[in-house]
């Protein structure tokens, strides 16, 4: 089974995304007007400011994890009872790679819990060329590099779980080269004056 990053490897885990460089949050403070909608962008170094709260270090912090720390400030600094809630609202740190044998290959942002289905689906799908049983996660932690191969068919089919993708992994779709083979093979056909026979390899 492929390993899943630790927080020191990304910005995001399997049920809750921590926050990173560049994000945007809203902050609000329940009952109070003035510190309530208060949108945010996380600078390069992972620091926010909020009134009354100062500087505050926001990446790698879970929206409910910043929300407990502004709590905890805007209690020392005499606000009575303070209830906040943090939602992010922009997500830029947090990406995936999709290559290979899907429609369009690209980097995509993790909304909520990414699966692999869900990265592939992201790059539009796969193609008329794809290899599902040749797709392939690959996954740095903590400073390791792993690969793990996947059949596409067989977690559509139920077989096995959907894996979860997580923030800088890429996902390599291969390619079937039999099927593209076999199409190239169909469109110089018209050309051919004797029959041409072929095997075809996946």
């Amino acid at each position: 089974m492929l390993p899943e990053p630790t927080r020191a490897d990304l910005h995001s885990t399997a049920d809750t995304y921590l926050i990173g460089a560049y994000d945007e949050i809203r902050v609000d403070v329940f009952g109070v007007d003035r510190l309530s909608n208060q949108n945010i962008q996380v600078d390069a170094s992972g620091r926010i400011s909020f009134p009354l709260a100062g500087t505050i270090e926001a990446a790698g912090q879970s929206p409910a994890e910043l929300a407990a720390l502004l709590e905890a400030r805007l209690k020392a600094a005499y606000v009575r009872d303070p209830r906040v809630t943090v939602n992010l609202t922009k997500i830029v740190s947090q990406l995936v790679t999709v290559e290979g044998e899907v429609k369009e290959p690209g980097i995509y942002p993790i909304l909520g819990k990414m699966t692999l289905l869900k990265a592939v689906a992201s790059a539009k799908g796969t193609t008329e060329f794809s290899k599902l049983e040749d797709v392939v996660i690959f996954r740095t932690v903590n400073g390791k590099s792993y690969a793990a191969l996947y059949n596409l068919r067989a977690i559509r089919s139920g077989a096995y779980a959907d894996p979860l993708i997580f923030s800088g992994d890429i996902v390599m779709v291969g390619e079937s080269r039999g099927r593209r083979l076999f199409k190239d093979f169909l469109q110089v056909l018209p050309l051919l004056s004797t029959p041409l026979i072929v095997a075809l390899q996946n």
